[in-house]
């Protein structure tokens, strides 16, 4: 019986189908700790900045008035949260779509070079986009909070005294409010990456190739802009 309902879900899609989603998530999730590991000996995009993070909130250590700081913090987290509502308002309109799948599906037929597919395939690459933006609504909104956290770190920041007379260590300050700065935008990051990978997602509605094709162009992408880009060289610099 379960055989029969594996091999039923299996032969939904075509193998090639299956090929470029397999290419699609393991291409996404390898990039993603390649990113990571590759953090930790290279200065990537994200690391840089963590550099430049950390040397600003040890700044805060020697400044008795930080409303300039926690107006940055509080700019840095306007980001997340628009990207959050937009994502909102594209979940809807995907749940829209997958409630009048019959209509979108024949309009998609229509385009040229669309793949001519069934009614349940149409909804599975639906729901496919569907759990992209998911996930990348719930990173964005973690990073919000995380800078919230970090606003609430800056304001308990002891006082510039307090700091020198020894009684606080400005570097382990640094470090930790830094780190938490960091994590912060690395949500961030793993959720404008989904609005990447949507597009290869797009891709899926054309044909399989151009979903694999998508795929590594928007893989590519993302390497040349994290670790090859001029805004990388100045940083660096």
């Amino acid at each position: 019986m379960l055989l029969s309902r594996l091999d039923t879900v299996l032969s939904t899609l075509p193998l090639a189908d299956w090929a470029a989603a397999a290419l699609f998530l393991f291409g996404w999730i390898g990039y993603a700790l390649f990113a990571k590991w590759r953090a930790k000996s290279e200065h990537t995009l994200l690391a840089s900045t963590n550099h430049f993070r950390n040397v600003w909130m040890y700044q805060v250590t020697f400044r008795d008035q930080r409303i300039v700081d926690a107006a940055v913090v509080q700019n840095l987290s306007t980001s997340p949260s628009f990207w959050a509502s937009t994502t909102i308002l594209v979940l809807g309109g995907l749940l829209a779509v997958l409630g009048t799948s019959e209509k979108a599906s024949d309009l998609v037929k229509d385009l040229p070079f669309a793949a001519r597919t069934s009614m349940l395939v149409f909804d599975l690459k639906i729901l496919s986009l569907l759990a992209v933006f998911i996930y990348a609504f719930f990173r964005f909104t973690w990073s919000m909070r995380v800078y919230s956290f970090g606003a609430i770190l800056v304001g308990a920041a002891p006082n510039v005294e307090v700091f020198d007379k020894g009684d606080a260590d400005r570097q382990e300050f640094a470090d930790r409010a830094g780190r938490l700065m960091g994590m912060a935008a690395e949500s961030f990051a793993d959720g404008l990456r989904a609005y990447y990978m949507s597009f290869a997602v797009i891709g899926w509605f054309v044909s399989p190739a151009a979903f694999a094709v998508g795929t590594l162009a928007v893989l590519w992408v993302l390497y040349q802009r994290e670790f090859r880009s001029d805004v990388l060289a100045v940083l660096r610099s």
